[in-house]
């Protein structure tokens, strides 16, 4: 991720985004010129209805381990895939096919025997993605441990063995957690608590039992003896996201926005009537 300017728009007019720290893994910003109601729609679009792929059908063939074929099964999905361009994935229910096909799914296979003495550790780099799939990206296992080894998915002694056949789906976190793109979302507005929307409990000292956040910076504090603003609402809001390494940070950001238009176009569209219209200003979703 390349940024020409920590600061996304130079224009006071629109929402404006800083950007604090960017990674791989993760992005720290600032939403401003924005009202608490939309902030807070971002963020829980971003942690439910990003789409993403996951295992969600395990087709077991051999399994002669200690665990449970439905133990191992909640384990596969749990893996993170990448989910890059996951667009040209279908949705099964949108989907002409009985039950999964290359259109909707990408299929993994998993084929692990342990034939020494010691304990063998099956890894996710050792599921197989196979071919035809929508791109050359999605449902690649995600792996960003140094050794290369991905996460452990069980442990077999000699003589076990386990064979499965995996179906990656497209979903979304509200549909079950394995599809969540993020494993967590910061978000924090009003670090002095001027607002007032914070009650804190203490015994002594607030201010000494509750340390300000590192956000706090970036705002002045209240004077002391300053009136309290009734009319005054919160317009820097401050966000951190974490990926679980299926999609980069910032296509999490871009998707939900994405999403976030679909949905609000969707109403505009039933509440006008106008089915003609695929967007706020008829020029699509994508804004």
């Amino acid at each position: 991720m390349n940024y020409d300017a920590m600061a996304m728009d130079t224009e006071d007019v629109g929402p404006r985004v800083t950007v604090r720290e960017a990674a791989t893994d993760h992005v720290d910003f600032t939403l401003a010129n924005v009202d608490l109601a939309f902030a807070n729609s971002l963020r829980r679009t971003i942690l439910a209805e990003v789409p993403t792929m996951a295992v969600d059908l395990v087709e077991v063939e051999a399994n002669t381990s200690v665990l449970a074929d439905e133990f191992i099964a909640h384990r596969l999905g749990l893996i993170p895939l990448n989910s890059k361009q996951v667009d040209d994935v279908l949705y099964t229910r949108d989907c002409d096919c009985d039950q999964y096909c290359e259109n909707c799914s990408v299929t993994l296979t998993l084929h692990a025997r342990c034939t020494g003495d010691e304990v063998m550790r099956v890894y996710a780099r050792d599921l197989v993605v196979g071919e035809p799939r929508p791109n050359e990206w999605v449902g690649n296992p995600v792996i960003t441990d140094p050794e290369g080894f991905g996460s452990v998915i069980c442990k077999l002694r000699k003589g076990q063995e386990v064979r499965m056949k995996c179906i990656a789906k497209k979903g979304i976190a509200k549909e079950h957690a394995k599809w969540a793109p993020t494993s967590a979302v910061g978000f924090e507005y009003d670090p002095h608590n001027k607002l007032r929307h914070l009650d804190y409990w203490y015994e002594e000292d607030p201010v000494k039992e509750w340390p300000k956040s590192k956000n706090s910076t970036w705002e002045e504090p209240p004077q002391e003896g300053e009136p309290f603003d009734y009319d005054a609402v919160p317009s820097s809001f401050y966000f951190e996201v974490e990926s679980v390494g299926n999609l980069e940070p910032d296509s999490i950001i871009q998707q939900g926005i994405k999403v976030l238009q679909q949905k609000l176009a969707a109403v505009i569209q039933d509440l006008t009537g106008d089915e003609g219209r695929n967007g706020v200003n008829g020029d699509g979703m994508d804004g």
